[in-house]
């Protein structure tokens, strides 16, 4: 028997959960919740949220799921940056120049 591409997907990434608990997902409000839909991981910060991973959405229930977690979860961080007001153009860190390094391997 052989199964499809989303099956294995889903039976390989398991079923949308979250780091965080019975705590809802506050962004920027610490550094140590992490919200996980499908592949994608949401880690919280006090200064950044960082969004990392893939997540394909079927055209299924479990895909609108997978859409309104992504929904909330990105409109809650929108609502907090909406909230802060007085937000600079860039972060402090971002303007910081880079540097060369030596490649420790090569």
């Amino acid at each position: 028997m052989t199964r499809d591409k989303h099956s294995e997907t889903e039976a390989a990434q398991g079923a949308s959960s979250s780091s965080q608990g019975s705590n809802p997902f506050h962004p920027f409000a610490n550094d140590s919740v992490a919200l996980t839909v499908g592949g994608l991981t949401i880690e919280n910060g006090t200064d950044r949220v960082s969004i990392s991973g893939s997540i394909d959405l079927a055209l299924d229930k479990r895909g609108l799921e997978q859409a309104r977690e992504l929904k909330t979860a990105i409109n809650a961080i929108v609502d907090a940056l909406e909230k802060k007001g007085d937000l600079p153009e860039t972060s402090a860190d971002q303007n910081a120049p880079t540097k060369r390094v030596r490649n420790p391997f090569g």
